[in-house]
């Protein structure tokens, strides 16, 4: 399966300022996958280490930190030359050896001429707080699940894709074309960007499979909670966890602690929500008063949306029908369009990277998405089917006069005014412009 980050790896191998690297992401997003084809297509060979699989590993790194040393031993123990710039060196799930993650700066200081990655699922929650942690001695890039253009590569539509990423108007896109889009793109709310769903997808078209495989991932997830989090967390984490579908499908979908119990308050469910933020299950979207920047500057942290990490996932979690792919724009305007918001945040952060922000005025207007560029920020508002309705954005013109105003609906491509209607499909062209 041809993935985005391949592309990012290459040019991490080739950069000037290549150190070691260490890839972050959600359990099953494909981190292994991509290090392994990653290490056979890239290098004459791979070294491939799991401190999950084989706890012994650790050993090896409490005896010595010096990165000579240890090429010599795991060249013994995987039975791999390990080659400066010729072999690529992976620690998988490396949060569970600290003595490694810690070797990576000796690898960076003395010995940097050997490619090494690391890899943890974990990882942001295994080393919150710790010290230790090799700052400035590596590179990060994070995986995220299949975005709808990885996913038009996995079902064989390369083509489809290239098109798109080279439309370069405002101009409305071929009805058919928009209307096939429209279809994939709804296979896609259901289906998801999990590998393991979107290769089943892709081998069977079966949907009663694929919603399987996402509850099996569910349930994983919550043996993680069990397994990994502190003991005095896992009640409420698993709790915050099963509440994001039902927090979504409200009409104002900020994050409202007494809807999990009356008594509830936001710093009793702090660590929980931090927890699955860190280990990449969840992303928060903070509300910003005043759109200045940097956005994050002016952001309420006390006020916030959840989103799920995968729009799939979301849809399982929800019981959602596999009918409603065929039932015109339900599966956009379901759960008060919480599929179509949730996707788009989804799209936002593997796009660009960074949180997303959004805004309201006084219960008048709601701005969905706020977009940082460099000299501008821009108001996204993002609307269920194909909603022509725009009450917000002028709203959030009158106040601020932005250089851009954009909506994104099931509606082709145009310019309405001073509006730019981007189709939910195109949706990362316009992420990726800014």
């Amino acid at each position: 399966m041809k993935r985005d980050i391949f592309k990012h790896l290459e040019e991490w191998k080739r950069s000037s300022r290549r150190k070691p690297l260490i890839l972050n992401g959600a359990r099953q997003v494909g981190k292994t996958y991509a290090l392994k084809r990653f290490g056979k297509t890239a290098y004459e060979n791979i070294a491939y280490l799991n401190f999950e699989k084989d706890e012994k590993l650790a050993q090896y790194f409490e005896g010595t930190l010096d990165p000579r040393q240890l090429i010599q031993i795991l060249s013994i123990h995987t039975e791999v030359e390990i080659k400066p710039q010729h072999t690529l060196l992976v620690l998988d799930e490396i949060q569970e050896c600290p003595k490694a993650l810690n070797s990576l700066k000796y690898f960076c200081e003395e010995a940097n001429e050997f490619h090494v990655v690391a890899a943890g699922s974990l990882l942001g929650v295994k080393t919150a707080g710790r010290e230790g942690f090799p700052v400035g001695k590596v590179n990060f890039l994070h995986m995220y699940p299949l975005t709808f253009f990885e996913f038009l590569n996995a079902l064989g539509h390369e083509k489809t894709r290239v098109f798109l990423e080279e439309y370069s108007t405002t101009e409305p896109i071929q009805n058919p074309l928009h209307e096939k889009l429209i279809q994939l793109l709804k296979v896609y709310f259901f289906v998801g960007g999990m590998p393991e769903a979107v290769a089943e997808y892709a081998k069977t078209n079966n949907l009663n499979v694929v919603r399987e495989i996402q509850l099996e991932i569910l349930n994983a997830y919550e043996r993680d909670f069990a397994k990994h989090a502190p003991p005095q967390e896992i009640m409420k984490i698993t709790t915050v966890w099963k509440q994001v579908h039902r927090q979504l499908a409200k009409e104002n979908k900020k994050f409202i602690f007494s809807a999990i119990r009356k008594s509830a308050r936001g710093r009793d469910y702090e660590d929980a929500i931090q927890w699955l933020a860190d280990a990449g299950l969840i992303h928060k979207s903070h509300l910003v008063e005043s759109p200045k920047f940097p956005l994050s500057a002016y952001a309420d942290n006390n006020i916030f949306k959840i989103f799920l990490m995968d729009v799939g996932l979301l849809g399982a979690q929800s019981n959602l029908s596999p009918r409603t792919i065929i039932d015109g724009d339900l599966l956009f305007t379901e759960f008060k369009g919480a599929l179509t918001e949730n996707y788009v945040a989804q799209e936002f952060i593997a796009t660009k990277q960074q949180p997303p922000y959004y805004w309201t005025s006084e219960g008048i207007a709601e701005i969905d998405f706020l977009i940082e560029e460099e000299h501008e920020i821009c108001p996204l508002e993002v609307k269920a089917g194909a909603s022509q309705k725009k009450k917000s954005l002028l709203v959030y013109q009158q106040k601020y006069a932005p250089a851009k105003l954009a909506r994104s609906t099931t509606m082709n491509l145009k310019q309405d005014g001073a509006i730019t209607n981007y189709p939910l499909y195109f949706i990362s062209r316009f992420f990726a412009k800014a």
